[in-house]
């Protein structure tokens, strides 16, 4: 299936910013809101449903024998037809 990006922002955060970020994600969940992302003259808002899947990635990409580059990512999806995620059944824990 193709991908295509509805909006994307990146840039050099500190710490406390990016817990500001999802801080501000995570309260417009809890309150069964719309999430809008802004950035410039780009925006884009959507309404994930009441059980989203939660994807948690954390990868290195580059040469096994070298330094590379580390992420940590998080992801909600949902089909645009309103039926909600089917992922895994795992408990997460983040310590």
């Amino acid at each position: 299936m193709p991908e295509e990006v509805l909006f994307k922002s990146e840039s050099d955060q500190t710490r406390e910013d990016i817990a500001s970020y999802l801080r501000s994600v995570a309260n417009k969940l809890e309150q069964g809101g719309a999430v809008t992302l802004k950035s410039g003259s780009e925006s884009v808002t959507m309404e994930p449903p009441a059980r989203p899947t939660f994807e948690v990635k954390a990868e290195r990409e580059g040469p096994t024998d070298g330094p590379g580059e580390l992420s940590i990512e998080f992801e909600l999806e949902w089909d645009e037809n309103g039926s909600e995620g089917n992922g895994g059944s795992s408990q997460l824990e983040i310590e």
